[in-house]
């Protein structure tokens, strides 16, 4: 039998979200149905309720940082019970169209179903998202959060947390290594929090110097201001590893000339808008790298998680009510956040 689910959706790219209610299914033998305790607020949450990357479907609840509780479990699923601190992350199913899933790289693979604003593996039911009191997902897609951590800082893990994670596990950030982040927002906090507790060298590349205090706290050892042309003189050939979190256009010129001899680049902001182009020169004149990176694996997630639980990192939050989601995606888009916003699922019964 199907639960009727409480949640605030996008009825259209021009709406404001709001209530809604609807069904999510009763837990199959392999599912595990989860209160939902705690939902992040990512930006691509604002994107997709907007239509601002295309291909979006309404009604729309969005929603992919969950931290809830385990209620119930099919009766096939050996990993979870009730009582469980779990999360669900960006994607709720994988390879439905390959032969084999692919516990490595499932991400990239054809057939990814994301948390919402997708279609199941039947090509008929959508997927809605943590924005909601309850959802229910197949057990090799749920992940432990470590008991030691807070559900409610937690949550951004499941996003923020590893899209910073699996770039600086892939490229190897750790002693010795000198690592930049550009950008110091939801996505740039977390990758300082990380690449810190790996060992590396941080560097924080922002606009400006205003959360420099912040920066520094957070595991930074140095912190430049982007608008002062001398940094790009001052730090030529630097870093190993640059993550560039921003989803504005810059020239991204400027900070591949920031890398050493088999450095290396990646991208995992979104811009905006279109980039200038990049020069060959900048790339081939040091066997430099330029790269992208988007979230990771369930397997390599759960890494995550145990790795944040073993050196206590969760994101820095604002939680809010349900309520006032609509001011909280205006504030993201001025970058008015320090650094996540949370939402507070028990505010859906106010």
């Amino acid at each position: 039998m199907t639960t009727t689910a409480k949640g605030y959706a996008a009825l259209s790219p021009t709406s404001k979200l709001q209530p809604f209610s609807f069904e999510r299914r009763a837990p199959r033998e392999d599912d595990v149905a989860i209160s939902i305790k705690y939902c992040g607020v990512c930006h691509s949450d604002i994107h997709q309720a907007r239509d601002e990357w295309g291909n979006a479907a309404f009604p729309m609840v969005p929603g992919h940082e969950i931290a809830g509780v385990v209620t119930a479990v099919g009766a096939n699923v050996t990993k979870f019970k009730a009582g469980d601190h779990v999360g669900v992350g960006c994607f709720v199913d994988s390879c439905t169209t390959c032969k084999t899933r692919n516990v490595d790289l499932e991400q990239y693979m054809p057939g990814l179903v994301q948390t919402y604003n997708s279609v199941e593996a039947d090509g008929r039911t959508s997927t809605q998202g943590g924005y909601s009191d309850s959802i229910v997902v197949k057990e090799g897609y749920v992940l432990s959060i470590p008991d030691n951590l807070p559900l409610d800082a937690a949550a951004p893990l499941l996003c923020a947390g590893i899209t910073l994670y699996s770039p600086l596990n892939h490229w190897k950030a750790g002693p010795g290594k000198q690592v930049a982040i550009v950008g110091l927002g939801g996505l740039g906090h977390m990758g300082v929090k990380i690449a810190h507790a790996m060992g590396a060298d941080v560097t924080v590349l922002s606009q400006t110097l205003s959360k420099r205090e912040d920066g520094l706290r957070l595991g930074a050892s140095h912190y430049y201001a982007t608008n002062d042309a001398s940094t790009f003189e001052k730090l030529a050939g630097t870093f190993d590893l640059i993550i560039c979190t921003v989803g504005a256009a810059i020239d991204w010129n400027q900070y591949i000339n920031l890398l050493k001899v088999d450095g290396s680049m990646v991208i995992v902001g979104i811009p905006d808008g279109a980039v200038p182009p990049v020069s060959a020169f900048g790339l081939v004149g040091a066997r430099r790298s330029l790269a992208g990176s988007m979230i990771g694996s369930i397997k390599e997630t759960q890494e995550m998680l145990d790795f944040c639980g073993k050196h206590d990192i969760v994101s820095d939050i604002e939680v809010i009510r349900i309520q006032d989601i609509n001011e909280a995606f205006e504030r993201v888009v001025k970058s008015d956040v320090r650094y996540r916003f949370v939402i507070d699922m028990a505010s859906l019964a106010q």
